[in-house]
C-alpha cells in the first residue's frame, strides 16, 4: 500500500480502537482516540522509512523491527501504541497488496498471500477499508473475548 493507504488505515484504526477500548462515546472515548491516534499513525508510517535507506519491504518490514518497537513501552515507558501502527502497516502490506514482505529479514525471502491488489489499483482504497475492518474485528475479539475466556477457564478449573 502507499502512504495514503497507511495513513487512512491508521486514522480509521485509531478511531475504531478508541471506541473498542472506551465504547461509551463520551469524553473518555475521544481522549482515548487522541491518545492512540498520533502514535498509531507514526508507527504506520515508520516501516516505509526504509525507502530512504536500505531495501524497501525488507529493512524495516520484519519481525525484528516489530519486536524492538513493541519492547519500547516495556523498557523505556514510551511509544506505547507505536507498535500497533507498525503491525498494522505489515498487515495492510501483506493482506492488501500483491508484493510480499521479508518478515524474517536478513533472510530475504518475501512472504506473500495469494490475494491483494496493486498499489496503483482503483481498488486499493476499498482493500484498505476491508483490511482495516478485519483489523478492528480482531482487536475487538482480543479486547472483549479473550478476557472472558480466561475468566471462564479459571472458574471452570475451580
Amino acid at each position: 500500500m502507499n502512504k495514503k493507504g497507511h495513513v487512512l488505515n491508521a486514522i480509521l484504526l485509531a478511531v475504531g480502537l478508541g471506541y473498542i477500548l472506551e465504547p461509551a462515546g463520551d469524553i473518555r472515548t475521544f481522549r482515548t482516540i487522541a491518545e492512540v491516534s498520533i502514535p498509531v499513525v507514526l508507527g504506520a508510517l515508520f516501516p516505509d522509512v526504509d525507502t530512504a535507506f536500505g531495501r524497501h519491504r525488507k529493512t524495516l518490514h520484519n519481525f525484528l523491527v516489530l519486536g524492538v518497537v513493541a519492547a519500547y513501552p516495556i523498557y523505556f515507558g514510551n511509544l506505547r501504541y507505536v507498535w500497533i501502527g507498525v503491525l498494522t502497516h505489515y498487515v495492510l502490506d501483506l493482506l492488501g497488496s500483491k508484493r510480499g514482505l521479508a518478515l524474517l529479514y536478513p533472510y530475504e525471502k518475501e512472504f506473500s498471500l495469494p490475494f491483494g491488489v496493486a498499489v496503483s489499483s482503483d481498488y486499493a482504497d476499498a482493500m484498505t477499508l476491508a483490511v482495516t475492518a478485519f483489523e478492528l474485528a480482531v482487536a475487538a475479539a482480543i479486547v472483549y473475548e479473550v478476557p472472558q475466556r480466561v475468566v471462564a477457564d479459571a472458574l471452570a478449573g475451580i
